[in-house]
């Protein structure tokens, strides 16, 4: 006998209650009552939850029992069928990631290939000021052309370079949402070919800012001026003066880096640009200099901070050299004085000095090939550095004198 609204009312005692053709209610030990469906595929029992009872009446339940059938007599498994169903709204639902939900999620997965801090400050707070506020709720699966256009577009004709930044950070979050399964087709953000036939090149809006070099003829002049200054700011420029390292490379140095009886300074992957772990050669006034620092104890940093247990300060050698009246140079920029150095004034190879500022050597097939760092070379050409350096230059006289600055 089939059920009845009033035979419903009574069923209480577990079990399950045939209504018809392979519809049953289905009552459990805890007392929770809903509709099942009965059925057979492939020579197999197979059970179709059809909702509670509180929720589903029997008129819908018969209905949706009736719609289960059909679908087996279309040959479809309706409990395959439902998986299927929810496997698709679930990825659908995965599609409406924001671009703001992916440039975070993209930036967690790359974070730890840039080392330096100011470096990964910069990207957030590019993304953050210039591309949330206009695409971050937009999902990524609907951002086109004309949305990349219009957050790219402004900061390309006011500051070229950092809206070039900007585009290609939007093109690799867009790139990795593809890969992710958020979204589909070309990337927007792409430059060859697509973006480049509707912006300007950047050579058309700015010439390249470089970073303000010494001139290498008055660096014997500046580096006795730097010796006369006292402080951990004079010592850290002049070690990064001798190491033709970076400023970042200079300030994270720790000791455990520095191999005073090898005279090499060891400085990890983690902190390379490039990633790669590089070994630089230290010069005997290098070595001269370390042995002579200020360590505290417990601080694991080659050149202290004013605070315990901390390193120097990022802005300390810029401060430095505006304090001694040299606003026309930059840190930095001493990486192009020893690179101009060296092609000038020596016959050592270009990949060997390129080798000493930890720069990419050549194409894949080059780089297979030498698999060496070059270091013996590499020493030679530093101690020839540090004696330039320190040997006064009889054109010396006809440069413009170091200006002198207060301490």
């Amino acid at each position: 006998m089939a059920l009845t609204v009033h035979k419903l009312a009574r069923l209480k005692e577990p079990g399950r209650y045939l209504d018809e053709r392979g519809l049953y209610l289905q009552v459990t030990e805890t007392g929770v009552r809903s509709w099942i469906f009965r059925y057979a595929r492939d020579g197999r029992e197979r059970w179709l939850g059809l909702g509670p009872l509180h929720t589903v009446d029997l008129k819908t339940a018969r209905e949706r029992a009736r719609q289960a059938r059909l679908q087996l007599l279309n040959g479809i498994d309706p409990l395959d069928a439902r998986k299927a169903a929810r496997a698709e709204k679930v990825l659908e639902a995965a599609k409406t990631l924001t671009f703001e939900e992916a440039a975070k999620d993209w930036f967690a997965t790359h974070e730890r290939k840039w080392s330096n801090e100011k470096h990964r400050a910069q990207i957030k707070g590019d993304l953050r000021r210039l591309a949330f506020p206009k695409i971050g709720r937009v999902p990524v699966a609907a951002l086109d052309t004309g949305l990349v256009l219009k957050v790219v577009e402004p900061v390309w004709r006011r500051t070229p370079e950092t809206a070039s930044r900007l585009r290609g950070r939007i093109e690799n979050i867009l790139d990795w949402a593809t890969v992710r399964g958020y979204r589909s087709g070309e990337n927007p953000a792409r430059w060859r070919g697509h973006l480049d036939q509707v912006l300007p090149a950047r050579s058309q809006i700015a010439k390249p800012n470089h970073h303000a070099a010494l001139p290498f003829a008055e660096l014997p002049a500046f580096m006795a001026a730097l010796r006369a200054r006292e402080g951990i700011a004079a010592m850290a420029l002049e070690f990064l003066l001798l190491t033709a390292a970076r400023t970042g490379e200079v300030l994270g140095a720790t000791w455990d880096e520095i191999d005073l009886h090898e005279k090499q300074w060891t400085i990890p992957a983690a902190r390379m640009k490039a990633g790669k772990e590089h070994r630089v050669p230290l010069s005997d006034r290098a070595l001269k200099l370390l042995k002579g620092l200020p360590r505290e104890k417990g601080n694991p940093f080659v050149f202290i901070g004013a605070q315990k247990g901390s390193g120097l300060s990022n802005m300390a050698m810029a401060t430095l050299l505006r304090r001694m009246g040299r606003d026309d140079i930059t840190v930095h920029g001493f990486r192009s004085t020893f690179r101009d150095w060296a092609a000038e004034r020596t016959a050592y190879p270009n990949h060997v000095v390129e080798m000493a500022l930890a720069h990419v050597i050549g194409d894949k097939v080059e780089k297979a090939y030498r698999r060496g760092d070059l270091f013996d070379k590499r020493r030679r050409l530093m101690a020839d550095w540090a004696r330039f350096a320190e040997t006064p230059r009889p054109e010396s006289a006809s440069v413009t004198s170091i200006r002198a600055g207060s301490a």
